[in-house]
């Protein structure tokens, strides 16, 4: 990887050979945001009855209303079939709205009905009194820290995509080893 991955590692890190699965950056940050994740689904489940899913998708539309499906799914990182059960879910409910896009008869748009957007309230305001509580954990100096270091990461995470992507296109799919 060409991302500059080391720069900022401690002198040792980038040549240990006792390295486990359980000290990588990547393992780190999937699993606190595992359990964020799960701790989320059990609090929209319990007190507002959606799913995490559910909720994310009423979240983006509520701030900002007449996202069309696809958009959608991309934001969430969602494939569009899930996407598009979520949004069925929801519309189901009377809590969003569909229509077709004027400008491509493809496309499906998306916004709260006003049901939904009396839950999206009640849900933002749950949504930060849970962030209010994982900030408490930390200091602020921590948390600007933390905040520079997860846009780094986030940057050097799209970058690797990116040069994946290309180096997948140039080099073709792997030659197994293990047949």
């Amino acid at each position: 990887m060409n991302t500059k991955q080391t720069q900022n590692t401690t002198p040792d890190a980038a040549d240990k050979s006792d390295l486990t699965i359980t000290g990588l950056v990547s393992y780190r940050l999937q699993l606190v945001g595992n359990l964020m994740s799960r701790s989320a689904a059990m609090f929209y489940r319990r007190r507002f009855d959606v799913s995490l899913w559910e909720w994310r998708t009423l979240a983006l539309l509520g701030a900002r209303p007449d996202k069309t499906l696809n958009d959608l799914a991309k934001v969430v990182d969602l494939d569009k079939g899930l996407a598009s059960r979520v949004v069925s879910a929801l519309a189901e409910r009377g809590l969003v709205q569909r229509r077709t896009d004027e400008q491509d008869a493809r496309a499906v748009r998306l916004r709260l009905t006003e049901e939904g957007e009396q839950l999206y309230s009640q849900l933002i305001k749950g949504a930060a009194a849970r962030n209010a509580a994982f900030l408490q954990a930390l200091t602020p100096e921590e948390w600007a820290v933390l905040d520079r270091a997860l846009i780094k990461l986030e940057q050097v995470g799209r970058a690797s995509i990116e040069e994946e992507k290309q180096l997948a296109a140039t080099e073709g799919p792997p030659k197994s080893s293990h047949k």
